[in-house]
């Protein structure tokens, strides 16, 4: 059960990046087919690869298991942007969203 969450996660924010499974593999200093192996479920990386995985992919390690956040990047950023708002312009925005959905 974890385990898919973990392979599922990792080509889902991989794709998000709009990177290459050899890019990302080659950036975080592994061999050309380190990550290609892990999304074909062949082991798991050491912890301090999956720390270098996720700062790689711009997200947190709580980030990377939360399964019901699809977008952590932009939602990070939206939040850092909502905080800089005064209590006014926060409400017209959540106003603006609930109108969105809709």
């Amino acid at each position: 059960m974890f385990e898919d969450l973990f392979y599922d996660r990792l080509i889902k924010l991989k794709i998000e990046k709009g990177v290459s499974a050899r890019e990302m593999s080659l950036a975080i200093g592994q061999s050309p087919g380190y990550i290609n192996g892990i999304e074909n479920r062949n082991g798991f990386p050491s912890m301090q690869v999956f720390f270098y995985i996720c700062e790689y992919l711009g997200v947190t390690p709580s980030e990377f298991f939360d399964d019901s956040n699809s977008h952590p990047l932009e939602y990070r950023e939206f939040i850092e942007n909502m905080d800089t708002l005064d209590e006014e312009k926060r409400r017209n925005v959540l106003a603006i969203v609930k109108g969105l959905n809709r």
